[in-house]
């Protein structure tokens, strides 16, 4: 067999330390990924394998393409036990003591937290789970994710926003008390505004309220940002004639739909009585992150026949 000469000795030491820079990162990864240290060792040891072979010359994010091959290494674990239907945990790491933990415990602990997301993450399928935890545990973009989980980065935001709603724990659903009463709320401002009502409007708004827009919004004519109740009343008086009640991510607002299209999302944030904060959204990427319940149009009675309340 020949031997390695000193400058790829050299090469592969240096290589060696600036993985070993990066290797907390990917152990944490990896560890939330798969739900197990064991394996994520393994993973972690497997992309240092793969970035030796590679080298690291041509590699201008080291961070970035180290991130990516343990995510894909972990994709691959992940796809392999859910065909196989094993139990991914670790046991023995949730077992509880009633000693007080000291510093040396604290990576105990922190791998003891990542195993118990872990059993939360498993109703997930594999994609959904590397998604959401690289997106909303490491705030990886997902521009990044996309290339990762081979999806376009609307596809992820959308992977992202059903993976949120199947991991999200029953007891963070709004009280349905509460939650009627914003409907109300909403409902009459809408039904105000519809009707040029500016009294009303500005009974229902808090004093200090704020309207803000993102830029698809502004530019289907609407400015960035509108601050307190007259100005606020003022600017929906008369408008929102196409608006629909709908919940956005299980709080009550509106959206605009025109041709069937979903143009504008208006998210509301309330207090008691009053609206203190209307978001109003227009970006159709934010839109696909968001989870929708549309309201049917309303329909009353008039002169005999029936219109639809939202034109």
């Amino acid at each position: 067999m020949q031997h390695r000469n000193v400058t790829q000795v050299q090469d592969t030491d240096t290589r060696a330390a600036r993985f070993e820079t990066h290797r907390p990162h990917l152990r944490a990864v990896a560890t939330r990924l798969l739900g197990s240290p064991t394996e994520a060792d393994d993973a972690v040891q497997e992309a240092w394998l793969r970035l030796d072979r590679a080298g690291d010359e041509q590699i201008e994010n080291l961070g970035g393409w180290l991130t990516t091959v343990v995510s894909r290494i972990c994709l691959d674990h992940l796809r392999a036990r859910s065909t196989r239907s094993e139990e991914p945990v670790d046991a023995e790491l949730l077992e509880t003591s009633d000693d007080d933990p000291g510093p040396e415990d604290a990576t105990i602990l922190a791998e003891s937290t990542a195993v118990a997301l872990a059993v939360v993450l498993d109703a997930l399928t594999p994609i959904e789970r590397v998604v959401f935890v690289l997106h909303d545990v490491f705030a990886v973009p997902f521009e990044e994710i996309a290339a990762i989980v081979d999806r376009t980065p609307v596809a992820a935001r959308q992977i992202a926003s059903r993976a949120r709603r199947r991991v999200r724990p029953a007891a963070d659903a709004p009280d349905p008390q509460a939650l009627n009463a914003q409907r109300e709320l909403v409902s009459a401002f809408f039904d105000a505004a519809r009707n040029g009502r500016l009294e009303t409007l500005l009974h229902l708004l808090a004093p200090d309220v704020v309207v803000r827009a993102d830029a698809a919004a502004v530019a289907l004519g609407t400015s960035p940002e509108t601050v307190g109740a007259r100005a606020v009343a003022e600017w929906f008086s008369g408008r929102a004639a196409a608006a629909r009640l709908a919940q956005v991510d299980r709080t009550w607002g509106a959206v605009w739909l025109s041709g069937g299209r979903l143009r504008v999302v208006f998210r509301f944030t309330t207090e008691a009585d009053s609206i203190v904060a209307i978001e109003l959204i227009g970006d159709p990427e934010t839109h696909a992150t968001l989870d929708l319940e549309i309201e049917p149009p309303q329909r009353r009675a008039r002169t005999g026949h029936r219109t639809d309340s939202t034109h």
